[in-house]
């Protein structure tokens, strides 16, 4: 327990900064709507860029001058950022120990390798429920406030229910890599690549339609705005095979934690 809170604390003032920052992403994102919406000159422009263009921006085939596609196009970088503190989070927790010369400290107690590992990745995921709520409760607050139409409570949810699936699956790899790899640095650079490259992936896709097969390796791919968008709900089948993928992960974490030589 002193160590679940050591954690919490530690990363208190990390998690406000990354809180404030999601809210002024959504509350940006969002007063950019009505330029969508309004059916004037700026639709226009957006109504007449490429097919590919719309795909690198995250549009595809959405329809943005309604709220639910507007929103849909908004949450991949919702998604993104939410994504990267996770990633960074689950090798920083692991990590620090040794990048700041607090492994002797932590070793000496009278716990087991497997209960600090508990304590530090269950503090971790206090955190990205914190930030998945506070993403929640913007994109809600900030949609009613811009939404002329239908309500899209509903579909905000299993939007954020996805990215919440997602911050697990990013939590876990971060957290493997730096319990294998032994340099703070390395892991967290690493694990941001992975990120980095799998949103990549999911761009290169959304271009050549014969490359879709990649869509496996890339976590942004795993869910279909569109058909959140439209009311379709998640795919179940999806959700159990990355929450299956991010136990696999967590399992390995522990696996080399307690193999692992702390330098001091």
């Amino acid at each position: 327990m002193n160590i679940f809170l050591r954690e919490l604390k530690s990363n208190r003032k990390s998690l406000i900064i990354w809180s404030v920052c999601m809210f002024l992403l959504v509350a940006s994102g969002m007063g950019k709507y009505t330029a969508y919406s309004s059916g004037g000159a700026s639709s226009e422009v957006f109504n007449q860029l490429p097919d590919s263009l719309k795909a690198l921006l995250g549009m595809g085939s959405l329809d943005v001058t309604v709220m639910s596609g507007f929103f849909a196009f908004l949450f991949l970088y919702i998604e993104l950022t939410a994504a990267i503190h996770a990633v960074l989070l689950g090798s920083s927790i692991i990590a620090k120990e040794e990048r700041d010369k607090t492994a002797e400290f932590l070793m000496v107690k009278p716990v087991s390798r497997t209960a600090i590992m508990t304590s530090k990745l269950l503090a971790a995921l206090v955190n990205i429920i914190i930030l998945n709520l506070v993403s929640l409760f913007s994109s809600i607050i900030m949609v009613d406030a811009y939404n002329k139409g239908e309500a899209i409570t509903g579909e905000i949810v299993l939007f954020l229910f996805s990215m919440l699936i997602i911050q697990l699956l990013f939590l876990s790899l971060g957290a493997l890599l730096a319990a294998f790899i032994r340099s703070s640095k390395a892991s967290g650079a690493l694990a941001t690549g992975i990120l980095f490259g799998s949103f990549v992936i999911s761009k290169i896709t959304d271009l050549a339609d014969d490359l879709r097969f990649l869509n496996v390796l890339s976590p942004f791919k795993y869910f279909d705005y569109s058909r959140i968008a439209d009311g379709h709900g998640l795919s179940l089948a999806i959700a159990l095979f990355s929450l299956l993928v991010t136990a696999l992960f967590s399992a390995f974490t522990y696996f080399f934690y307690r193999k692992r030589e702390f330098g001091i």
